[in-house]
């Protein structure tokens, strides 16, 4: 089973920028991968997908911000996050599913990571 590990989280002003990674133990090319991110009190929400063919899909709130990314020989996924704002405060996990869809991301996810924090201040 896929390990995946976040790091690159932490605190940033309103507008700022913010590179996450996630190191899988092993990527399959037939894998969709993507981040879903949860706010305190509030449910799961999908972020970004980028499917085998290096297509990528984003949630419509980071759509011009964010720009994710992979390397498959270094089993990394990134997303490169700027512009960001208050409401972008969220734990944020890396994720492998069988499936590429950005809404139904936190529910069909086979594999996830623990988690980073990331925090904007307005």
């Amino acid at each position: 089973q896929v390990q995946l590990v976040e790091s690159g989280g932490g605190s940033v002003q309103a507008g700022g920028s913010l590179r996450l990674s996630c190191v899988g133990s092993a990527f399959t090319y037939s894998s969709c991968m993507g981040w879903f991110r949860q706010a305190p009190g509030k449910e799961r929400e999908g972020v970004a997908t980028i499917d085998s063919r290096g297509i990528s899909r984003y949630t419509d709130s980071v759509k011009g911000r964010f720009t994710i990314s992979k390397d498959n020989a270094q089993n990394t996924l990134y997303p490169q996050m700027s512009s960001l704002k208050a409401e972008d405060t969220a734990t944020y996990y890396c994720a492998v599913s069988r499936f590429c869809s950005v809404s139904q991301l936190p529910t069909l996810a086979s594999t996830w990571g623990q988690g980073t924090q990331v925090t904007v201040s307005s």
